[in-house]
């Protein structure tokens, strides 16, 4: 029953598809992929566990897919690395055929906007492309019926998702962003991260990274307290510009003291070397002596009346 669901499905997709705004499902878009892959599937011999590009028409631009085909036993006992998927040891796939061909999807962020519309994302903004990893029983015949889809399950080690290579968010802008997981049924479930924009899941199936949109306003409390780290960090800093003023003009104010003190003494000194008097001997003692200054003798002029006797 669910083959020839996927086979009706795949036949309406095909038919009412012509441009790129014609898949408006998720699911068309997954039956659209899966034809197309394995397609390249038979017009190339590809090699067990070997990763093999998957060419899309131009209507289908923007995704990347890469399928990669493993043995059901070795899958499980050795676990695999596909692009942003990586599946632990001990993952099982139900059933499990011989050989199992795994899709990862890339979807870019303009087809991404498919599970935007599908789902109910309302409050929320995707910040990467949406990831999907699905896994196929490999068969090369032509016929729809035997490519059903298999179950990809972590019962030990989850599945990690990888989006440091995807997503627009960054470490600088402080947005830590939600994972979320688009589920068949229409749901999407979102959880924390287990590292920076790594994620995890038990099963196979799409994946996002989501972030709260708008972002959470501020409180009223939270604005105080910005605006008075604020002025705390202004009143910091013009105060120890003042402080630094002050202490600069102290500095000069004792840097001009004491040269002016300087110079007072070194003017004292001067003066008392240049007036010192001479030391001379007197018997046995030392004494100051001035120079000897001779007036010059004048004469007076008076009127002079000679003397007769």
């Amino acid at each position: 029953m669910g083959s020839l669901l996927s086979l009706i499905l795949t036949i309406l997709s095909l038919a009412s598809l012509s441009e790129t705004q014609g898949v408006k499902s998720t699911r068309v878009l997954d039956l659209l992929i899966r034809d197309y892959t394995f397609k390249s599937l038979d017009n190339h011999a590809i090699k067990t566990g070997n990763l093999h590009n998957v060419h899309l028409p131009a209507n289908l631009s923007g995704i990347k897919v890469d399928m990669v085909r493993f043995r059901c036993g070795s899958l499980r006992r050795y676990g695999a690395r596909v692009k942003e998927f990586h599946l632990g040891i001990g993952v099982i796939v139900q059933p499990c055929v011989e050989r199992v061909v795994v899709v990862r999807q890339n979807l870019g962020y303009n087809w991404s906007s498919i599970y935007y519309a599908n789902y109910d994302l309302s409050g929320y903004q995707l910040v990467s492309p949406v990831l999907g990893i699905l896994a196929y029983n490999s068969v090369t015949d032509v016929n729809f019926n035997n490519r059903f889809e298999l179950q990809i399950l972590a019962n030990g080690k989850p599945i990690t998702i990888d989006f440091r290579n995807t997503t627009r968010v960054t470490n600088i802008s402080g947005i830590k962003p939600f994972c979320a997981n688009f589920q068949r049924d229409g749901k999407v479930t979102l959880t924390n991260q287990v590292s920076p924009y790594v994620c995890v899941a038990r099963k196979h199936g799409h994946f996002g990274l989501v972030t709260k949109y708008p972002p959470p306003s501020e409180g009223p409390e939270q604005v105080r307290k910005k605006i008075s780290r604020w002025k705390l960090a202004v009143g910091t800093t013009v105060g120890a510009a003042v402080g630094a003023f002050l202490l600069g003009l102290l500095l000069v104010a004792m840097f001009v003291k004491v040269k002016k003190k300087a110079r007072m003494e070194e003017l004292e000194r001067r003066a008392y070397e240049e007036e010192a008097l001479q030391v001379s001997m007197v018997g046995h003692i030392r004494a100051p002596t001035a120079s000897v200054t001779r007036t010059v003798p004048t004469i007076e002029q008076y009127e002079y009346i000679p003397y007769r006797s």
